[in-house]
């Protein structure tokens, strides 16, 4: 058995000058795999050395890059992983084998392992546009199968098996990624089927396409030689501009992966109730060669744990596509974890610039339509326009009333990053992270703008540990019950008597920023609630539905109308737009009150003072926005016909 060590060159039969002469297209740290037989897969060799330097072995560091800017990456392009693979496909009787590019660098302290499991070139190189944001936080591997090799299906399967078996016996605690394409989907889920008790995550792109397509033709009684040539066809149309791609995959090579195909489909559809793991399938709109949105509804409906995210507007090669980002699909996906289970606080990776201003685009209609007043108190009571009444340091706990559908978030998400460069940490609804739930409500990722911003379920711990980080922090008391209220309850509080979080703020002597906001009810009317709702059979079923338990209930505890948190979407009519108006009151500073507030008493003195600031704010705000001239849509568009578009536009006096 011939065994590579840590320190063996890439690929047999390249010269050390010929990999330097390649500017990091081949790896430098490299799993050999023994030559793999028909009976059996052999072993993986010694655990590669962890170079110090920027290798693909990585460097770690104790904490993620803060506000990291992505801004200097370069993003490789189809045309690379061409040019890179030239190098890969020249045949050298080799087996397959573990690659880490060499562009991954350094990255964040206790990453995760990553399997890249390649389609059908066996290249290795399918995630070259992401290796160099994907290794700031994983440690990857890529698998290469060079063109002439002839492994069966079942021992890749044992090859990755023996990889992912070494290194959990290494590292028990932290999952193991596998991306799969295409046969690397099939390959995965194999794998995760036969190891249900590793803890892996699967993320699956347009998975097992090729063999559907295949089976089309065979449909059409066409032999295998012309399906062989309805495939290449099909490719040579997709990538018409780069008929190189062709070359790696010559006609003998295609034929065998397609038999093997066959198989490798059998065998992982057969195990598809074994499989445990956590799954992200990512599936094209407008892939020509199969239709992978039904393949991800039919894996979506059969494996135990499964999400799926569209890409409506991308074909087959989706990680070659401008515009996808796979760092931001799993972090928003909520898939992202270092441990067995996810750490919503320590795990989470701040947005870069590029990722802010993707993010804030979303809300970018609420800035237009509203035109939002954002309004602080200084410490010597004076109120002014900016948010220069908001302490720098954290920590800080903003508590204030949650509008209709949490319309304000938007707006105060974007106030707070571009003037502040302050992001806000939510604490949420469990019903946003409930992976298993959220198609009910919504098109598969809805809900992964918050996560990606920072949000965290609503939970004793993770309001500690947002608190021991100094983090700003934004906390609703009001929860569900004040963001679907009912009609002619807007602008009322649905607080609950308890003082929830004046004691864990004054453990930390935080600051806490009461605020009001008003304009919801110049945006929109309700003109089915709840209570309308539940009258009439359909929207009762569809609300039962909803509630069914399969998102925690908060506040089962307690009773009155705090407690009414039933989910459910009212019916609204839009109006013609009128303003947002926020108002952050004045600081109540705990520091030095720990004991003082450990007292009952003193905790809902504070409670009480902090939620009448809130009522203040929004009482002064709904008085104060008759006087404002600017109120109305019209008025702010003639304004900035006068004075141009990026003016500020004048509110009431204050």
């Amino acid at each position: 058995m011939a065994i590579a060590g840590p320190a063996t060159l890439a690929i047999p039969n390249l010269s050390q000058c010929s990999l330097r002469d390649s500017v990091s297209r081949i790896p430098r740290r490299i799993r050999a795999v023994d030559q793999v037989s028909a009976q059996r897969a052999t072993g993986v060799s010694t655990v590669p050395q962890r170079f110090s330097g920027g290798g693909g072995g990585g460097l770690n560091v104790e904490a993620p890059p803060k506000g990291w800017d992505d801004s200097k990456i370069e993003r490789l392009s189809v045309k690379d992983y061409l040019e890179r693979s030239k190098e890969l496909i020249r045949s050298d009787g080799g087996p397959p084998r573990w690659f880490s590019p060499l562009e991954c660098g350094a990255r964040w302290e206790s990453s995760p392992l990553l399997l890249y499991l390649p389609g059908l070139d066996g290249v290795g190189l399918g995630l070259v546009s992401h290796h160099q944001r994907l290794g700031k936080f994983f440690d990857i591997w890529c698998l290469h199968i060079p063109v002439a090799d002839r492994t069966p299906f079942k021992d890749l399967v044992l090859l990755v098996e023996n990889t992912i078996k070494l290194e959990y016996s290494h590292s028990p605690n932290r999952p193991i990624y596998l991306i799969g394409e295409s046969l690397g989907g099939c390959l995965a889920l194999a794998v995760a089927a036969r190891n249900p008790d590793i803890d892996l995550m699967l993320i699956l792109a347009n998975p097992g396409d090729p063999l559907r397509m295949m089976m089309a033709s065979m449909e059409k009684e066409l032999p295998l030689e012309e399906a062989v040539g309805d495939l290449v066809k099909n490719l040579a149309e997709i990538f018409n501009s780069l008929p190189v791609l062709l070359d790696i995959l010559p006609k003998e090579s295609v034929l065998w992966k397609l038999q093997m195909l066959k198989s490798a489909s059998s065998y992982a559809n057969s195990r598809l109730h074994a499989v445990k793991a956590e799954t992200l399938v990512l599936a094209s709109g407008k892939d020509q060669l199969l239709p992978s949105k039904e393949e991800a509804e039919r894996l979506y409906d059969r494996l135990a744990s499964c999400q799926i995210r569209l890409f409506n507007e991308s074909g087959h090669t989706l990680f070659m596509e401008d515009g996808i980002d796979l760092l931001t699909i799993i972090r928003g996906a909520g898939f992202y974890r270092r441990r067995r289970s996810v750490d919503y606080v320590s795990d989470f990776i701040r947005p870069t610039p590029s990722e802010f201003e993707m993010l804030l685009k979303s809300y970018r209609w609420v800035d237009v339509a509203a035109n939002p007043v954002m309004l602080t108190t200084l410490e010597d009571g004076r109120i002014v326009r900016s948010l220069e009444g908001i302490p720098c340091s954290g920590p800080v706990l903003f508590v204030g009333y949650h509008m209709l559908l949490g319309l304000e978030l938007g707006p105060l998400f974007r106030k707070f990053l571009l003037e502040k460069n302050i992001l806000l940490r939510g604490v949420a609804h469990p019903l946003l992270f409930e992976k298993t739930w959220e198609r009910t409500i919504l098109e598969y990722s809805g809900f992964d703008v918050y996560r990606l911003m920072g949000a965290v379920p609503v939970s004793a711990s993770n309001f500690y540990k947002l608190m021991s980080t100094k983090s700003h922090v934004l906390l609703y008391p009001g929860g569900v019950r004040e963001a679907l209220h009912r009609k002619g309850e807007e602008y009322k509080l649905f607080w609950p008597l308890q003082p929830e979080f004046v004691r864990m703020a004054a453990r930390f002597g935080a600051k806490i920023v009461p605020f009001g906001v008003v304009g919801e009810d110049d945006l929109l009317d309700i003109a089915l609630d709840y209570d309308d709702l539940v009258k009439i059979p359909f929207f009762k079923a569809q609300i039962e539905s909803m509630n069914d338990g399969r998102a925690r209930r908060l506040r089962t505890d307690i009773n009155g109308e705090v407690a009414k948190e039933d989910l459910h979407m009212p019916g609204l009519l839009p109006k013609f737009p009128g303003r947002f108006y926020f108002l952050f009151g004045r600081t109540f500073d705990t520091a030095g009150r720990k004991e003082e507030l450990k007292d009952r008493d003193q905790a809902k003195k504070l409670y009480l003072e902090v939620k009448s600031e809130v009522e203040r704010c929004i009482a002064y705000l709904k008085e104060k926005r008759e006087e404002d001239p600017y109120r109305s849509l019209p008025s702010r568009l003639f304004y900035q016909a006068i004075h141009g578009l990026d003016a500020e536009i004048p509110t009431f006096k204050f």
